[in-house]
């Protein structure tokens, strides 16, 4: 009951803080959200900063296990299409999993107050995903699927515009299929360019 009660606040806090950063939510109001007192919150964590870090300790493992990392990387893969369905599978992940988009929400906010936050940024939105194509392209060209090239230049170049159009979601979520519909297209555009077969 206690690991339930313990997942709620987290999960409670992810909300809140996705919404109002962390200076604007108080512990009161967390506690009022979930039918408890501050004290029954302050019986599971000994602070808001507690909160705040076992919170990014767990958004790190949902986000590693669901969309993997440079220490879990999803197999490359093994055809043009596959890279494709394999782009757009995470692509949809990542935009439609409610607790990945209200990760990305919070780091966006807190990245400018928390160090820890920006590390977590600059590793989900731009270090962390170079890494995790570089290994796919690098493989990729392995197998004979791609023209040889800088992996990492193209990782670079392939990931970059894809996350500015999955923060474009969040700020502007009516353009939500339409951004799906562009990366799609700038997918298949890559492998045109740079596929070979």
């Amino acid at each position: 009951m206690a690991k339930d009660t313990k997942e709620r606040i987290l999960m409670a806090a992810l909300d809140m803080f996705s919404k109002k950063g962390y200076e604007g939510t108080n512990i009161r109001e967390l506690a009022a959200s979930l039918e408890l007192v501050k004290s029954g919150i302050y019986k599971h964590y000994e602070s808001k900063e507690a909160i705040w870090n076992a919170l990014l300790d767990r958004m790190i493992a949902y986000y590693g296990e669901h969309f993997g990392s440079a220490e879990h990387l999803p197999p490359v893969p093994d055809s043009l299409e596959d890279f494709v369905s394999m782009t757009m599978r995470m692509v949809n992940l990542t935009i439609h999993d409610e607790q990945i988009v209200k990760t990305r929400k919070v780091l966006t906010l807190e990245q400018y107050r928390d160090e820890r936050a920006r590390d977590l940024a600059t590793k989900h939105f731009l270090t962390g995903l170079t890494e995790m194509f570089t290994h796919f392209f690098s493989g990729m060209m392995d197998n004979g699927l791609l023209k040889k090239d800088d992996p990492a230049m193209l990782a670079f170049a392939y990931t970059t515009p894809v996350s500015a159009l999955i923060h474009l979601c969040d700020r502007e979520p009516e353009k939500t299929e339409d951004a799906i519909r562009k990366i799609e297209a700038f997918s298949r555009h890559f492998i045109k360019i740079y596929g070979k077969g």
